[in-house]
């Protein structure tokens, strides 16, 4: 197997926007193994050559956002002197917003983060969705400003807790074969409600890597091909009766994938709603 190559992120503060960015950017390179090293809140010219030095020693990349014009120079200025590649993923955009807009950036390091309504909003989502999750309170769907709703294995957990921190209040429901879901799920607001479905073969393999995570036997029938195509049918039969109920098939998506699908039908429908007739 080939080593692992080595990317640096760097950031002045927590370094998420620039994680993101790189995980999404490496989807399009899963043949390569990479290892992704985080350094955050880094603001001190000695911290900056020490991990610059580290870059070098080891062939990494360093990609850095650094709202810093100063510190965004004096970073590109070490890396030229230690010949290191680096990528500055802020710089550029931030520029050209400057002559666009004809402002000069705050230069003030965790804006995004700064505590606000929006934050305490994104805290309380979570909040609520860990509580929510896999059917454990359905008397609290009405609170709900999404329900999913699939079989196991169905990608309703990540994605739940994907949507949650933007701000939303996700609750999701687990169909069971032979368990009628909730009498609630069918009270609230149907709107709310998105189903998710996947290929058999695809949620066939997805189950056999779980069943042998676990240590269980292979042959047991939650990763068996007709028991999982009951499954599927099952799911199938109660989406066709609920025509309201978006469904989304998860199969080969990134959790970000099936969350924009989710999040542009939302914003859809939030629209007609609030459209004068």
């Amino acid at each position: 197997m080939a080593e692992a190559r080595q990317i640096f992120v760097l950031s002045d503060a927590t370094g998420e926007t620039a994680e993101k960015v790189v995980r999404a950017a490496m989807l399009q390179f899963t043949s390569v193994p990479v290892t992704l090293r985080m350094y955050t809140r880094v603001r001190l010219e000695a911290e900056m050559r020490s991990i610059i030095g580290r870059a070098k020693h080891e062939g990494a990349l360093l990609v850095f956002t650094v709202v810093s014009t100063a510190h965004r120079e004096l970073l590109r200025r070490i890396c030229d002197e230690e010949n290191v590649d680096a990528v500055d993923l802020i710089g550029a955009l931030m520029a050209k917003l400057s002559t666009y807009l004809g402002a000069q950036p705050k230069g003030v390091p965790g804006l995004l983060h700064t505590l606000s309504d929006e934050y305490f909003k994104r805290v309380e989502a979570v909040e609520f969705t860990v509580r929510n999750d896999d059917g454990r309170e359905p008397r609290n769907l009405p609170k709900a400003d999404l329900v999913l709703v699939g079989i196991s294995r169905t990608s309703k957990t990540p994605l739940s807790t994907f949507l949650a921190q933007k701000g939303l209040k996700v609750a999701n429901v687990p169909l069971v074969l032979g368990i009628e879901p909730p009498k609630e799920l069918f009270e609230i607001d149907q709107e709310k409600i998105f189903g998710l479905t996947i290929k058999g073969e695809s949620l066939l393999q997805i189950r056999q890597a779980r069943l042998k995570h676990l240590g269980m036997p292979p042959d047991t029938s939650y990763g068996q091909r007709d028991h999982i195509a009951q499954e599927i049918k099952y799911a199938q039969q109660l989406f066709r009766l609920h025509a309201s109920w978006p469904v989304i098939d998860i199969t080969g998506k990134a959790v970000e994938e099936t969350a924009a699908d989710i999040l542009r039908i939302k914003k859809d429908r939030d629209g007609r709603r609030t459209t004068p007739r």
